[in-house]
């Protein structure tokens, strides 16, 4: 991707397990050559490949490889390579669904005396060209020319080792390969390991493999891989919101989000029976801290068990009378559930699953681990049954508690023992906290064989650990026989989309999912929240970077657990962290068992924080959940780097310490210990202060500036024209969680907002799709702030409405805003602030408002 020409391409590789810096391929193959090629009748091309000089280093080359390349679209250009004769592993197109490439068939063709030396094939946006011999390629955008991906080294395609390689130009930026905690920031660093292996690693490690794998980047250098096959999807772009437009057109829109999700949420792992909870909703109203969603973590459970309920600590009839109350309230309930099924003979849940033989398995007999409950066994979401019992435990479970959704958790998956393992005879192992998460299980190695032990070291959880490190032996097999070698990464996501699927039909509302784990596709279905992260102002300062790298990956509902899972934050971290947690998309309170409590009211300085932060984040729900339905419509994420607004400034191109909502509401927190301003980068152009909109910042060019940032005070503005809808109070409807999230269904309204300034006048309109809805629901416009108004006094008259003249009394009041301003800009920008209030203008019909402005 070269930045420095404002656009962007992406590339998706559906390739699982690991990136990283690899030795030179000299070492490694000669690399292939092009030994025929004709049109294939879909409309693309197919080649075949045959390897120049084979060695045994990593195992013996594959012989030889098809090629497949199609445009798909005018903006998506698809490169597959795989084994020419055998079928190899891909991600499941049942899974991710996408056109699928020529069944495999003959090899046609011989090895050309005369090869042609290079060739073109070309879309409306993107040319695909080659060179025979060695087989190297390249893509360039038609419309200038401009290189996107080439590969410079030899192709190398064994059965467990894969390397490709390309160069960038030295001016590139590149974002993507997650899911890792950056120290750097957004931006990739050059020569450093990037591993694509989830793995229940928690978020304070640095630049390793954590819980998701998303093999999607904007250019690469040496690539190494040790399965599956090269599947390449490159994407024209050129502009930010393009790439991610048509990266989500593939994978997935994103899920529809519930208007309460974006509301605040609670969480803790300790809450030990239910009248702490019910304590904790009293508390956040007595603070006066707005709450809409309080979770539980696995306390709620009978021994750490799925779809139970501690009949002690959590009775259900008193559980019951709870939710009903919180419900009438207009809060929501949601649970942890993970997927390790406590090998129990008395377990429902465990009984109804062996069954069916529903288990992943090793050698015939269901695959032994341990988690939370003690031994566990894990359901294989890739049988079509598991996914039909799945869905009956969750309408069980429903029955028993009316959850509003489900967390869904340690599903990398993870594993506190490794090897295989059986359960020690007299002696009970432990489950739960202290010891629960030490090994109790006997356990040996497994026989090496080549899935447990693959020639090719990946650098897993970044010290090279064995591929079967605390999860699932490799060589045990799911569905079909497919190996967990092979579907490791996907585990996650199939659970996921079959939570989905139960969540929709127990339900029949949107539902609302957070998963720890993550693939390529994950957002159509759920939520994600970065995991363990730590109580420190480096993991604050982290969890920008990452949430902002999952607006790319398509899961624009995203968040870390603000202040820190463990251990526990200072009161000034605390208070810093709710004022940048108030704005991450999905905004939660999280904690862990051994940390003494951390609720938003235990300090008053941080209650302040709170009131003022998330006060600021209800007034714009209706601007967040418009942004969900973009989201949703063109994958657009919610929070977004700065450059995705301001493509053509170099500066924003590496910053993590600030971050955008939508296209305009910049966010400049404070991240580090006993600062109380805070320098901030502002793009050119005028930016308004949202707690005082007389404040602004206006630059030509561009430029930092040292704001103010007291303790209870956060940075936020809003970009010149724009309009952004806001409200007064709370707002909850039983509508937005239908499941579908579209015009048409007579229960919607979309409007556009309009307006101009010019001749003395300020105009503003409407434009409404489907108002019907609205109108049943009576809102109104009651306040209009006009910012930046230039030579006028600020005074409005001959206000009209719709062509009348106003006959209802209302408000109208200016202020003259106070610039910080460049010297470039001095004396050219005296201008005011107006606000008209008292409006009752319906917003489910088209509205004109016009006045004028008595001018300097």
């Amino acid at each position: 991707m070269s930045m420095a020409s404002s656009s962007l391409s992406l590339l998706l590789a559906l390739i699982i397990l690991c990136f990283s810096p690899i030795q030179s391929s000299n070492t490694i193959g000669k690399g292939y050559r092009l030994i025929s090629i004709e049109e294939s009748p879909d409309g693309g091309f197919i080649g075949y490949l045959q390897v120049k000089q084979k060695n045994k280093i990593y195992g013996p080359d594959i012989t030889t490889l098809r090629l497949y390349v199609k445009h798909e679209t005018d903006h998506r250009l698809r490169v597959h390579i795989t084994d020419a004769k055998e079928q190899r592993w891909e991600v499941p197109y049942n899974l991710l669904p996408r056109e699928q490439p020529p069944p495999i068939g003959k090899v046609i063709g011989k090895s050309r005396k005369s090869p042609i030396t290079v060739q073109e094939f070309s879309g409306s946006e993107l040319i695909f060209s080659y060179t025979t011999d060695p087989f190297n390629f390249a893509v360039k955008r038609r419309s200038n020319g401009e290189t996107l991906f080439n590969t410079t080294g030899e192709l190398v395609f064994k059965d467990q080792y894969l390397e490709i390689s390309t160069s960038l130009p030295k001016e590139a930026s590149i974002y993507g390969l997650g899911e890792n905690s950056q120290a750097n920031g957004i931006k990739l660093v050059p020569n450093e390991p990037y591993t694509l292996y989830t793995e229940d690693v928690s978020a304070i490690n640095l630049n390793t493999d954590l819980y998701g794998s998303h093999p999607v980047y904007m250019d690469l250098r040496n690539v190494g891989v040790i399965g599956g096959v090269f599947d390449f999807y490159f994407f024209a772009g050129p502009s930010p919101l393009n790439v991610v437009d048509q990266y989500t057109e593939l994978i997935g829109r994103p899920a529809a989000m519930p208007y309460w999700s974006l509301g605040f949420h609670q969480c803790r792992w300790g809450y030990h029976n239910l009248s702490v909870v019910e304590d904790v909703v009293d508390n956040y109203k007595k603070a006066k801290i707005p709450l809409d969603v309080i979770w539980n973590d696995d306390d709620h459970m009978d021994g750490h068990k799925d779809f139970t309920l501690n009949p002690v600590a959590y009775p259900r009839a008193k559980l019951l009378a709870f939710l009903d109350r919180i419900h009438k309230m207009g809060m929501k309930y949601i649970v942890i559930n993970d997927p390790g099924i406590g090998v129990n003979a008395s377990y429902g849940v465990y009984q109804r699953a062996m069954a069916q033989d529903l288990f992943i398995k090793y050698e015939g007999k269901p695959f032994l681990a341990q988690v939370w409950p003690g031994p566990v066994y894990f359901p294989d979401f890739l049988n079509p049954k598991t996914v039909a019992w799945w869905g009956d435990e969750i309408r069980r479970f429903h029955d028993l508690v009316p959850i509003d959704g489900l967390w869904i958790d340690m599903n990398e998956v993870s594993n506190f023992c490794s090897g295989l393992c059986t359960i020690p005879q007299g002696k009970q192992c432990p489950s739960g906290e202290g010891p629960g998460w030490i090994c109790c299980l006997d356990c040996k190695n497994i026989t090496k064989t080549r899935w447990d032990d693959p020639p090719y070291k990946i650098n897993a959880t970044g010290v090279v650990a064995p591929v079967g490190f605390k999860t699932i032996a490799t060589s045990a097999t799911h569905y079909n026989g497919v190996r967990e070698y092979d579907a490791h990464s996907i585990y996650g996501f199939s659970e996921t989309i079959a939570t989905h699927k139960a969540l929709l039909a127990v339900k029949g509302k949107r539902p609302f999912i957070l998963s720890r784990s993550t693939f390529v596709g994950s957002g159509q279905y759920a939520a994600h929240w970065t995991g363990d992260n730590q109580g420190t102002w480096q993991s604050l300062q982290v969890s920008i970077s990452t949430m902002l790298n999952f607006g790319i990956f398509g899961v624009p509902m995203v968040g870390s657990d603000i202040c820190g899972f463990y251990p526990q934050p200072t009161e000034e971290l605390c208070n810093r962290w709710i004022e940048v947690g108030a704005f991450y998309p999905f905004s939660r309170d999280h904690a862990n068992y051994y940390s003494p409590r951390q609720e938003l009211y235990q300090w008053d300085t941080v209650a302040e924080s709170a009131r003022n932060a998330l006060g600021m984040r209800y007034k714009i729900l209706p601007f967040l959940y418009t942004l969900n339905y973009e989201a949703h419509m063109t994958g657009a994420p919610i929070a977004r780097p700065l450059f995705f607004s301001f493509p053509d400034y170099t500066e924003c191109y590496g910053l993590s310490r600030q971050f955008l909502l939508g296209s305009s509401l910049m966010i400049s927190p404070v991240l580090e210990k006993g600062k109380t301003e805070v320098r901030a980068l502002f793009p050119p152009g005028s930016w308004y202060h949202m707690f005082d909109m007389t404040q602004a910042v206006v630059s030509k060019n561009g430029k930092r500036v040292t704001l103010p940032a007291p303790l209870n005070f956060v940075n936020v503005h809003l970009y010149q024209n724009t309009i952004l809808p806001m409200q007064r109070g709370k707002l909850y409807l039983d509508e937005d969680e239908l499941p579908e999230m579209k015009l048409g269904n007579g229960q919607s309204t979309y409007v556009d907002f309009y307006a101009s300034v010019g001749n003395g006048s300020v105009k503003m309109w409407s434009q409404v799709q489907e108002g019907k809805y609205a109108l049943s629901k009576g809102w109104v416009i009651e306040k209009v702030s006009v910012l930046g108004l230039k030579g006028s006094s600020g005074q409005a008259s001959d206000i009209q409405i719709n062509g009348s003249p106003m006959t209802k009394k209302i408000e109208v009041s200016s202020k003259e805003h106070n610039y910080v301003i460049g010297l470039e800009d001095e004396g050219e920008n005296k201008s005011v602030m107006v606000e008209v209030q008292g409006l009752e203008m319906l917003v489910g019909e088209n509205f004109k408002m016009s006045w004028k402005m008595d001018m300097n």
